[in-house]
């Protein structure tokens, strides 16, 4: 059977990808920081637990993950944008946070990690003291 393939379809297809927020198989993240803490956020839909792995070195969190792939044998897609396979996502996350004390949560397909902020590098109130200035005698 021939396939007719209109070429400016796959021209779309093809850069259309390009204004994507994130390529795929790329983790979307969100980071913030919030009450001292440094938050960031991953969405991780369908993977499973015991398929993310987690460490930091050097400053940089790595945190990786498995989607398994799925049976396919008798499919004819239309269209297949769920990445499947193993993905990394590193973040250089600085000198600001104490990554000795690192927390990590996962619920609904989202994994939090929480990381405090340094004593020194936390936002701190400075006094300014008032200079009174002499009148000078003439």
């Amino acid at each position: 059977m021939a396939r007719f393939t209109d070429p400016f379809t796959e021209i779309e297809r093809t850069f259309g990808r390009l204004d994507r927020p994130w390529p795929s198989g790329m983790m979307p993240m969100d980071a913030f920081t919030r009450d001292d803490h440094f938050y960031l956020r991953f969405d991780l839909p369908g993977v499973d637990l015991d398929h993310i792995d987690m460490s930091i070195e050097k400053n940089v969190l790595s945190v990786t993950v498995e989607r398994p792939h799925e049976d396919t044998e008798g499919v004819i897609w239309a269209m297949r944008e769920r990445p499947t396979g193993r993905h990394t996502r590193q973040v250089r996350i600085g000198d600001m946070v104490d990554v000795t004390h690192v927390e990590a949560d996962y619920d609904d397909g989202v994994l939090t990690v929480v990381m405090p902020l340094r004593e020194e590098t936390k936002p701190r109130r400075i006094d300014i003291n008032r200079r009174v200035l002499e009148a000078s005698s003439a």
